[in-house]
């Protein structure tokens, strides 16, 4: 009898737990780092923050890595950032090699990037016997026509993978770059204002996705949130964690939001345009999402990103 319910014990832990209510799973792209800055110092930095940050609260994360940034400052240190992951009890996901769209590189150039991306990243899961399982699409740009995403789906499904689908997302990366351009200029008012508009305006995201989803499904539901391995959240780890507790979101880990049924919702979208999978479970459902609440970015941001963006691109040309 003892060892039945031993043996029964042992079953239901392994088991993927069902997130109850409204809870959160963290998922960081573009690791090794996100950043407007080439140094090899502040990628370490940003990512000793973010973690040490993480372990700090108790939340669980996932980063989806991009193995063609390994080679952007020194591989050794850049592969050592996926180390530190995994050391800090984190998982990683594949996000392709080159972060290129489907729709330009195609079904089969598309797979190949795939592919190109999990050479580091399966072996270093291996070693630790562990499987590379989550795949997300940059831009959330899940290929067209319907033949080309079909076509993905499928051969991902055949190497093991699962999409990481968002839920949640709060358009981070328009306000890391004009971030990392703050402090690359020592101008730490600038810095101050962003991180404070930034968390502003997550403030203002999280309730309306947590109103979306309740009108979407009629309950709370797991969220997938989408966020990127940047210095601006690392720096506001502590702030997004409260902003967390406040909204009353559990964290969890991916495997477990997954569990929620709303995930086997049928994705019936087919475009150019990466868009999450709220709006793409209203299209399948036929319902409406509370768009005229919906909160867009500060207009003074969106500027700021498009002067810092078009000034690299100018120095690269």
């Amino acid at each position: 009898m003892r060892r039945y319910l031993l043996t029964a014990l042992a079953l239901f832990t392994s088991a993927p737990v069902q997130a109850k209510g409204d809870s959160v799973a963290l998922t960081f792209d573009d690791l090794p780092t996100m950043t407007l800055l080439h140094a090899q110092s502040y990628a370490n930095y940003t990512n000793a923050k973010l973690l040490r940050g993480l372990h700090r609260h108790h939340l669980p994360a996932i980063g989806f890595v991009n193995e063609g940034k390994l080679d952007d400052l020194e591989r050794a240190a850049q592969i050592d950032i996926l180390r530190q992951w995994l050391d800090a009890g984190m998982s990683l996901g594949n996000h392709t090699f080159s972060h290129e769209s489907p729709n330009k590189l195609l079904a089969d150039g598309y797979i190949r990037d795939i592919a190109r991306g999990e050479q580091v990243t399966r072996p270093m899961l291996v070693a630790r016997h562990r499987d590379l399982r989550w795949f997300r699409h940059p831009y959330l740009e899940t290929g067209m026509p319907l033949e080309t995403k079909l076509k993905i789906d499928n051969w991902l499904a055949s190497r093991g993978y699962r999409i990481a689908p968002v839920t949640m997302e709060n358009s981070d990366w328009l306000f890391s770059e004009p971030y990392d351009d703050a402090i690359a200029r020592h101008d730490k008012r600038r810095v101050q204002r962003i991180k404070a508009a930034y968390l502003t305006y997550t403030a203002k995201i999280i309730p309306w996705y947590r109103e979306a989803g309740h009108q979407l499904l009629g309950r709370g539901m797991a969220f997938v949130m989408l966020l990127h391995d940047t210095r601006l959240n690392a720096d506001c780890i502590d702030n997004l964690s409260a902003l967390l507790r406040k909204n009353k979101l559990r964290p969890v880990t991916l495997e477990q939001a997954m569990a929620d049924p709303a995930y086997r919702i049928a994705d019936p979208y087919v475009g150019a345009d990466g868009i999450e999978w709220l709006e793409r479970w209203s299209q399948q459902l036929h319902k409406e999402l509370p768009w005229n609440s919906f909160k867009d970015p500060p207009a003074d941001i969106d500027a700021e990103y498009k002067a810092v963006d078009h000034d690299r691109e100018r120095r690269q040309m």
